[in-house]
C-alpha cells in the first residue's frame, strides 16, 4: 500500500461537503472496550443513535492500513470480530498504516483524525487520563495532550473511574482543555454519576455548547478541545458499593499480574464486566448511547450556528 491518504466514507464525505452535522465515533470501544458479540451490536446502535438525533455517524478506524473516516458495515464488522486488531493512539497511526494493520482508534487518535477531517463533535464513553500511581509510573493517557491541541468537542461521561480523576482534571486545566458539565456542576465518574469534583462551568442545552464552539472559532485564540461531561442519571449508574469493591479488587489484580500501559484500561473493564456479572456492560452501553445522542444534537445545533 502506497496511498496513505485518509479515506472518507461516501455518506460522511457528502455530509461534510454539504455542511450537514457529523459526529465522530471511536473504534476502540468496538475492538477493545466491549466483549464479543455485544460489541458489534452496540457499535451499530451507537451509529443509529446519532442518526436518530439528526446527524451522520463517522466511525473512525484503520482497515488493512487504510485510515477511514466513516467505516462501512463490513469494515466495522471486521474490526469487531477480527483477532489482533491494534489499539492505535496518534503516535501509532503512521506505523500501523505502513504495516498494513487493522487498528482501532483511541480517543486521542479519533479526535485528531476527526478534527483533520473537519468534524467538530466527537462522542465517546469516557476519556483516558492520569493513572493511579502515576507519580511513580508516569502513566498518563495521550488523550490529554492530544486534546490540548485539537479543536473538537468531546462528549463523554467524564474520565473512567479506574483512573485518578482529580489528577486528570488538574492536568486538563494545565493543558488548557476546556471542561463544562452538561446540566451539572459536578464532574462525572463514568460508571458513577458523581466523580467527586466540582466544575467551574456548566451548560444546559446543545445550543449553549454550539455557542461555546462558535465563540472559540471567532476568537481564534486556542486550539484545545472542549470536554462536555455528560453524567448518567443517578438511577442509571452502577451501584456505588459494587463499583468501589470491584475497583479495589481490580487494582489489586493489576498489581498481581503486572499489567501496565495501554493494557490497563481493557484489563480493568473486562474485570468490571466479569465481577459485576454484566452490570457494568449495561451501564457502559447506556453511557455511550446517551453521549452519541447528545453529541448529535450538539452537531445539529453547531451546523445551524454556522449556517446562520
Amino acid at each position: 500500500m502506497t496511498d496513505f491518504h485518509i479515506q472518507h466514507g461516501n455518506e460522511v464525505a457528502e455530509a461534510l461537503r454539504d455542511g450537514r452535522p457529523v459526529v465522530a465515533l471511536e473504534s476502540t470501544i468496538v475492538s477493545h472496550g466491549l466483549p464479543r458479540p455485544d460489541n458489534l451490536r452496540v457499535a451499530r446502535q451507537i451509529e443509529q443513535a446519532v442518526r436518530d438525533a439528526g446527524a451522520v455517524p463517522a466511525t473512525i478506524g484503520m482497515v488493512g492500513g487504510r485510515l477511514a473516516v466513516g467505516l462501512d458495515d463490513a469494515e466495522l464488522t471486521r474490526l469487531a470480530t477480527a483477532d489482533g486488531v491494534a489499539k492505535l493512539s496518534v503516535r501509532d497511526l503512521a506505523v500501523a498504516a505502513a504495516a498494513g494493520a487493522d487498528g482501532a482508534t483511541t480517543v486521542a487518535a479519533t479526535s485528531a483524525v476527526a478534527a483533520a477531517a473537519g468534524i467538530r463533535v466527537f462522542a465517546t464513553g469516557g476519556l483516558g487520563g492520569v493513572h493511579r500511581e502515576a507519580a511513580q509510573s508516569f502513566d498518563e493517557s495521550a488523550d490529554l495532550t492530544t486534546l490540548a491541541r485539537t479543536p473538537i468537542a468531546v462528549v463523554c461521561a467524564g474520565v473512567k473511574s479506574i483512573l485518578d480523576v482529580g489528577a486528570t482534571l488538574e492536568r486538563m486545566e494545565t493543558l488548557g482543555v476546556g471542561v463544562v458539565g452538561y446540566r451539572t456542576r459536578r464532574f462525572p465518574g463514568f460508571f458513577v454519576t458523581d466523580g467527586g469534583f466540582d466544575l467551574d462551568w456548566s451548560v444546559d442545552s446543545p445550543e449553549q455548547v454550539a455557542a461555546v464552539l462558535a465563540a472559540r472559532a471567532a476568537h481564534d485564540l486556542h486550539d484545545g478541545a472542549l470536554v462536555v461531561a455528560n453524567p448518567l442519571p443517578v438511577d442509571e449508574q452502577l451501584d456505588r458499593d459494587l463499583h468501589d469493591r470491584t475497583l479495589a479488587d481490580g487494582l489489586a489484580l493489576l498489581d498481581r499480574d503486572g499489567v501496565t500501559g495501554k493494557a490497563v484500561t481493557p484489563y480493568l473493564l473486562a474485570h468490571f464486566h466479569s465481577a459485576t456479572e454484566g452490570a457494568s456492560l449495561a451501564v457502559n452501553v447506556r453511557i455511550i448511547l446517551r453521549n452519541a445522542d447528545l453529541a448529535a444534537r450538539i452537531a445539529v445545533a453547531a451546523a445551524g450556528t454556522v449556517a446562520g
